[in-house]
């Protein structure tokens, strides 16, 4: 080829998954191409792309029976059609910015995408090979099934079986794992052989305020925790209740905001609590890190729990009593069960999934110039 392959990611900010996704395999491939992570969501009709944001952030949220209805209903949709008026701007901004940056390849970390990219292709605006990077687990809706790509780069065998059994070709279905933060491969994260005392927790709040004293009393009442809180975006909103346990547990809670070192906080905690959001699960997976689920949004997050529970490195637990109790189970006879959870998260465990998955592309790349 004579210069560095020219690599277009494209990502939305619907969740953290497919951003995640897009950063993860953009860093493993500095150095070995040149990479533009868009948006073209964001990029083409910004207002609303924010509106939908927000309502996505939402649902999932508050109502999350009314996201099971959407998610259901896009499983019955045709995107090969051009009948979707509200992603035609987002259509416009790829084609402009394919036009631009003529990639040698396109990696979609989302589903609608290559529905796009193949209108391009049809009308001979764009050759390539398109990867979709499947940021869900297990339970995959059909916009990804259906999706008009050379290869599905997905996060696991459960994963791989389920959609060849969805009647997808196995040739075209490539485990890689989900793309995490390179970081995680410098990392070391504890074993299970790791002290337990204190047992430290890490939880990812949500923008629910009475989940922070309903989740985080029941860890607190459990004799040796400690608890990290992650409030995100949300550090405002949460902040009040956040204190309010900090000083009825002194010494005992650390209040965080937005942080950039979720892989070096997952990594020297014991327990992750958060919801079921593809790239908080597979982040915790690559460093090893049980997991409890404390909000299940109907639809994609049931897969990534599914995938915790069958690697046996996670749980359900939604309620405060089912809370103390699961971690009451992992804290009993010495950490037995943690450890357990432990040993299997460390079978399981990909940190060098982004470099995985970046290799593959490049092979691909490469094969085309051959």
């Amino acid at each position: 080829m004579g210069r560095l392959p020219r690599i277009l990611i494209v990502t939305a900010g619907y969740g953290e998954g497919h951003n995640s996704a897009a950063r993860g395999l953009a860093t493993a491939l500095e150095g070995r191409a040149e990479v533009l992570v868009h948006d073209p969501c964001a990029e083409g009709a910004p207002e609303f792309n924010e509106v939908l944001r927000q309502g996505y952030r939402m649902m999932t949220t508050y109502s999350p029976m009314l996201w099971d209805w959407v998610y259901r209903a896009t499983e019955r949709r045709d995107f090969t059609k051009e009948t979707f008026n509200i992603m035609r701007k987002p259509e416009g901004a790829l084609e402009e910015r394919v036009a631009d940056f003529q990639p040698d390849a396109i990696v979609s970390t989302y589903p609608l995408y290559p529905y796009f990219i193949e209108r391009l292709r049809q009308r001979g605006k764009w050759s390539g090979k398109v990867f979709t990077v499947v940021t869900d687990s297990i339970e995959i809706n059909n916009a990804w099934l259906q999706a008009p790509t050379d290869y599905w780069l997905v996060t696991d065998g459960f994963t791989r079986r389920t959609m060849i059994s969805r009647g997808l070709p196995e040739r075209k279905i490539v485990e890689t794992g989900f793309p995490v933060a390179p970081v995680f491969r410098a990392l070391e994260p504890l074993t299970s052989t790791s002290s337990t005392d204190p047992f430290r927790v890490l939880y990812f709040a949500t923008a629910r305020k009475p989940q922070i004293l309903g989740v985080g009393r029941p860890i607190l009442e459990c004799e040796g925790t400690q608890l990290t809180l992650i409030l995100g975006r949300n550090v405002r909103r949460l902040y009040g209740p956040a204190r309010q346990l900090k000083q009825q547990f002194p010494g005992r809670v650390r209040i965080l905001g937005w942080s950039k070192n979720i892989p070096t906080h997952l990594c020297s905690h014991h327990l992750a609590i958060g919801k079921a959001g593809g790239a908080t699960v597979h982040e915790s997976i690559a460093a090893s890190t049980p997991m409890l689920i404390h909000h299940l949004v109907p639809g994609q997050e049931e897969g990534n729990l599914e995938l915790l529970r069958s690697i046996g490195g996670g749980d359900l637990a939604d309620t405060p009593v089912q809370l103390k109790g699961k971690l009451q189970d992992l804290l009993a006879k010495d950490c037995r069960e943690w450890k357990r959870w432990k040993r299997n998260l460390a079978k399981w465990s990909r940190p060098h999934s982004a470099t995985i998955t970046a290799q593959f592309v490049l092979e691909k790349i490469a094969e085309k110039d051959e």
